[in-house]
């Protein structure tokens, strides 16, 4: 059942009294007063409420006593509960219209309460649904294929999944995105495409609104979860090797995935590479763009905005740090293996 919160009842006894010219009470399913212009019955128990709450109607109390004061008491009736009593203190037939006024306001606003819980409630049912999705390497149940076509995703098709990371933090979800199944998860988010034909319209409206977005695309598979880990490994591809591109296919880059999936940790530990380089960012950032750059000194040096003279000296100094030489064609795979494995 719904329960309207102190801070609400409050708020909208604060909000009416402005403009009508009595006390009013707002009061929970048992009666207690939860707002009111008397802030000293804030808490108690209202009989006049109490009774209403019972008789299911409006309960009119005609002469002040030492318990109660007159005026109009009337129970909120959402879906067959008592959710609530308005109560306002005044001459009855004065306050009647006015409590009429107030038990409307309240129950829209009850109601909107309600629908909004019930979208959030569907929303987080719906995320879950599509995060196990991602679990799920193997067939999926008859369960959940039907589960499935409520949140517009055919499991027996192929499916494509992008994996968005850097969204703007004021970033809203284009409504041409909402079309799809998608959920964000920590920072970023997720999106499932049935139809390949509308990545292209997706990564458009992504990158639209989004100048630091980068986007992986998974291949088109049955499994879904594959096709995810896929999108997530190229993303983080991207990001071990500091590649220009805001947008990465899978195929692009699977040999390295591959590559950064191996367990070379006993070579590491054997001190197959002497010392690493990542605690020298000037170092690090020196070898990413010459990788980027394949390897081409003089684009190299542009891009960082420094002499040939001092990247010569960079490289050296990582060949002395490292063991390896990065203008050597195997020594710098080996130094990529290792961008891509170290955590």
């Amino acid at each position: 059942m719904y329960r309207l919160s102190k801070k609400q009842a409050q708020m909208i006894v604060d909000k009416m009294m402005e403009d009508i010219p009595y006390n009013i009470n707002i009061m929970n399913e048992k009666g207690i007063i939860i707002g009111s212009g008397d802030p000293k019955r804030i808490g108690t128990l209202h009989k006049g409420a109490v009774e209403a709450i019972k008789k299911l109607k409006m309960v009119t109390i005609y002469e002040d006593n030492k318990n109660e004061k007159k005026g109009t008491n009337e129970p909120i009736i959402i879906d067959n509960q008592v959710v609530g009593v308005i109560g306002i203190t005044g001459e009855p037939e004065e306050v009647k219209p006015f409590c009429k006024i107030v038990k409307t306001t309240v129950s829209l606003l009850i109601e909107q309460g309600i629908a909004l819980k019930k979208i959030e409630s569907e929303g987080k049912k719906r995320t879950a649904f599509l995060k196990k999705l991602l679990d799920e390497k193997h067939h999926y149940s008859s369960k959940m294929i039907e589960e499935a076509k409520e949140y517009q995703l055919d499991l027996n098709r192929k499916t494509t999944v992008l994996y968005v990371k850097n969204l703007n933090e004021k970033y809203e979800i284009a409504s041409i995105i909402l079309k799809y199944p998608s959920f964000f998860e920590e920072d970023h988010l997720i999106l499932m495409l049935h139809d390949t034909k509308d990545i292209h319209t997706c990564i458009e409206s992504l990158l639209a609104e989004n100048k630091n977005v980068t986007i992986g695309i998974g291949n088109h598979l049955t499994n879904i979860a594959t096709s995810y880990n896929q999108a997530k490994r190229s993303v983080f591809i991207v990001e071990k090797l500091s590649l220009p591109k805001r947008v990465i296919f899978y195929n692009e880059v699977a040999f390295l995935v591959k590559l950064s999936e191996l367990d070379l940790d006993d070579l590491w530990k054997e001190k197959h590479i002497k010392k690493n380089i990542e605690n020298d960012g000037e170092l690090l950032k020196t070898l990413k763009r010459y990788i980027v750059n394949n390897c081409n000194s003089n684009l190299t040096a542009q891009d960082l905005n420094i002499h040939r003279n001092t990247l010569q000296y960079r490289l050296n100094k990582i060949k002395e740090i490292t063991g390896k030489d990065p203008k050597n064609i195997l020594e710098l795979f080996e130094l990529i293996c290792y961008l891509l494995n170290k955590n």
